[in-house]
């Protein structure tokens, strides 16, 4: 049916580009056929217009509604815990020129895909509930949190593990909802908003970055990631309820690139790193794994609601670009080393980490892919939403063709 609709309106418009639509009509006025022919063209232009404001063709977006932790927080941390690394220099430098709660140097892969579909940066939602104007809202909103997991804090707290936050995913649904009475009043102005918003929902590397830097066995590890599935599809199926139709997942990055985890795990034996990388083989594996499974759960319930447009976002293979070849994109400083660190091997320090005053930042991030040895600089963003939003790193494609015909 969606392939029809396609086929006509690339005929119509095919038509009104070579004037032949307006030169049967003026040719023949007063003919029934013409007359027949411009009503049906009419409806056919309002079915269209009515087709993108509710999100059928999934390729002009009016809003974003983000879900996720802090590679995706823009500020909820400014509320949640002002003692995070965060919110001090030299976080933000490059782009912002001061921090704004985002855990890199720069904007995030969120704030990439809002450009990129010519939307304003998405405001934190902890920003409307401490007195910003509520019109605002309608351009998205920003539930992401720092630190936060998809399953429940006491879930971690179950298995002696500490958490940073309590906002968990069910925790920004919750946000979600509460905000629906500022945003919407009815479930068909509902439908309408969200019929044309992306939904972004980043979350679950925190689930098992949590025992895996407590030094918890893989064993025990694999054992959490069914249960971060189910949480995860548990949120998806409750937005799709609540009018959702457009829903982008990315998964967990190549974790053992992270100056973190090769501080971590830091071993003499060589046969554990990739030879083209540098990475940790084991925990990329661990990654892929989790990929994996989400992506199989997506599918799942793609099937059950035909009707919405579930994306997987590839951002493992999209970052992996460049750690194999990091040259080729521009960071001439490497792909393992942080820019902003402590020391070590891969200038990351337990003791001493970014945000720091005795921690000195790099010249230039965008010649590093790692900012503070757990998130990506700005320039490392940009290549992986490049990935996604133009390249062939999301499943299916996401389409953005109505800002591309425009740009």
């Amino acid at each position: 049916m969606v392939g029809q609709i396609l086929d006509i309106k690339s005929n119509v418009l095919i038509s009104l580009e070579n004037g032949n639509a307006s030169s049967i009509v003026a040719g023949s006025m007063a003919n029934h056929r013409s007359s027949v022919f411009s009503m049906k063209l009419q409806f056919i232009k309002l079915f269209l217009s009515l087709a993108t404001i509710k999100g059928v063709f999934g390729n002009c977006y009016t809003s974003i509604f983000s879900f996720g932790d802090s590679l995706t927080d823009t500020g909820n941390d400014y509320f949640t815990d002002p003692t995070v690394q965060c919110l001090f220099p030299p976080y933000g430098e490059s782009y912002f020129h001061h921090p704004t709660g985002r855990c890199s140097n720069g904007r995030l892969v969120l704030d990439f895909t809002a450009q990129t579909l010519r939307l304003p940066l998405i405001k934190p939602y902890l920003v409307f509930e401490n007195g910003s104007t509520v019109t605002s809202i309608q351009e998205g909103v920003n539930f992401a949190v720092v630190g936060a997991t998809a399953l429940d804090a006491a879930f971690f707290f179950e298995r002696g593990l500490d958490v940073s936050t309590n906002d968990s995913l069910s925790v920004q649904l919750d946000w979600f909802k509460k905000m629906l009475q500022s945003l919407c009043n009815t479930s068909s102005e509902c439908n309408e908003i969200f019929g044309s918003s992306l939904f972004f929902m980043e979350i679950g590397g925190n689930d098992c970055n949590i025992p895996f830097s407590m030094y918890r066995s893989i064993e025990e590890i694999l054992t959490f990631v069914p249960l971060v599935i189910n949480a995860i599809a548990s949120a998806i199926n409750e937005l799709i309820e609540l009018g959702a139709v457009t829903l982008m997942v990315p998964g967990n990055l190549p974790i053992g690139c992270s100056a973190a985890y090769l501080t971590y795990y830091e071993t003499a034996d060589t046969d554990q790193y990739d030879p083209e990388t540098g990475c940790l083989n084991w925990l990329n594996k661990f990654s892929e794994y989790q990929n994996d499974q989400l992506q199989k759960e997506l599918s799942r319930i793609q099937a059950l609601h035909p009707h919405t447009n579930i994306i997987y976002a590839d951002v493992y293979n999209s970052s992996m670009r460049f750690y194999r070849n990091p040259s080729q994109y521009g960071f001439t400083r490497g792909a393992l080393t942080a820019c902003c660190g402590g020391g070590g091997p891969y200038n990351y320090n337990t003791s001493a980490k970014c945000g720091d005053p005795s921690v000195s930042v790099c010249d230039d991030p965008s010649k590093y892919v790692n900012w503070d040895g757990t998130h990506l600089t700005e320039a490392a963003c940009r290549w992986i939403t490049n990935g996604l939003l133009e390249g062939p790193y999301t499943i299916p494609q996401i389409s953005i063709s109505c800002v591309s015909q425009d740009a």
